[in-house]
């Protein structure tokens, strides 16, 4: 049988990853990834559709949110999602003790996303706002605490994955499960740098 790079095998015997432009990864996740995406969208035109009703409402309550830690909370999901991209890079390269290192930085990143998060719902529910408060606080907080427990999912993938880098689970001939796991840390932060703007910053 010819060889292609279908069918190529990596020196330890395993099948190696084509890199013929198709999606890094397994199919079904990116099916999943998908989905999670339209539900985004959907929760994202019906605010829209919201604000475009109570637009006067929609920018005072805007007003009163912190956007510093909302910047924070960019830069930390986009640093995280940087430590992931190099960590599969380094994988590539069969570096499993940087990959491991450049996963823990995604990690603690994420963790600080989620505190800055927690801190920002604490104020909120201490100053006596709810999802009853008013049509913009029923979609901050649906939409953010929507995101939150994504956020806290893709936690647990990045740990399982680093476990796995360190068991030498993954590497040159074996890719697709870290892919994976990174395209939906990825997607993570790709909604958040949709609802940040949406939610605190746009008028």
């Amino acid at each position: 049988m010819p060889i292609t790079p279908e069918t190529a095998l990596a020196p330890d015997g395993t099948h190696r990853p084509a890199r013929d432009g198709s999606l890094p990864g397994d199919l079904a996740v990116w099916i999943f990834i998908v989905a999670e995406l339209l539900v985004f969208a959907v929760f994202f035109i019906s605010y829209a559709i919201a604000r475009g009703q109570d637009v006067v409402l929609f920018d005072a309550m805007q007003r009163t949110l912190d956007r510093n830690a909302g910047a924070a909370n960019t830069l930390l999901l986009v640093t995280s999602s940087w430590c992931v991209a190099r960590a599969v890079a380094a994988t590539q390269q069969n570096l499993t003790t940087v990959a491991a290192r450049w996963l823990l930085g995604g990690l603690a990143c994420g963790a600080g996303f989620l505190v800055i998060k927690a801190l920002e719902y604490a104020a909120k529910f201490s100053a006596g706002v709810s999802l009853s408060s008013n049509n913009f606080y029923m979609f901050y907080l649906s939409l953010t605490f929507f995101h939150f427990l994504h956020v806290i999912l893709g936690m647990v993938v990045l740990a399982v994955l680093w476990q796995g880098i360190r068991k030498r689970r993954y590497h040159p001939g074996n890719l697709s499960g870290l892919e994976s796991g990174a395209a939906y840390w990825h997607m993570v932060d790709l909604v958040w740098l949709v609802l940040f703007p949406l939610i605190y910053v746009m008028h």
